[in-house]
């Protein structure tokens, strides 16, 4: 089953359930899944690694209005982007351990030959293909500066 379909399922239970949290970000990653079924050029579907990437960046917005609602002392907004944020990272694949992260870095640069930053980009983009959503491209990115430096 795909993950949309899984989608309208999880939609169906939290009607039922009156699980409020569940409900209201369920409605947005549908949404956001459908916006990016009518963008000009889908025909009218999206690719696993699409809704990857689609609940990777809502997970990412809600994390910064977490972290902004967190510095301005709001505690009642910031409960509800982290209510949100649990929820939409059922849906991710699970996260890659440092260390895996690390062996895939290293095995990367060692079959692009990058050996300066300057090559960063392309070490970052082929990892970032390998992981496809088990890690932050931040996660990424430091790793590559690190052990590029």
């Amino acid at each position: 089953m795909s993950l949309d379909q899984n989608i309208n399922n999880e939609l169906k239970d939290a009607m039922l359930s009156k699980n409020e949290v569940k409900l209201r970000t369920i409605k947005s990653i549908k949404a956001a899944f459908i916006i990016a079924k009518t963008e000009k050029g889908s025909n009218g579907e999206i690719s696993p690694e699409q809704e990857i990437k689609i609940l990777q960046k809502l997970y990412n917005q809600r994390k910064e209005s977490y972290d902004i609602f967190s510095k301005e002392n709001r505690p009642e907004l910031a409960a509800k982007e982290k209510e949100e944020m649990e929820v939409i990272q059922s849906y991710l694949p699970a996260q890659m351990s440092d260390d895996d992260l690390k062996n895939i870095v290293q095995a990367t640069i060692a079959e692009t030959g990058a050996s300066s930053i300057k090559d960063m980009g392309k070490v970052i983009g082929s990892v970032s293909k390998k992981v496809a959503g088990q890690a932050e491209g931040a996660r990424i990115s430091s790793l590559v500066k690190e052990l590029l430096a």
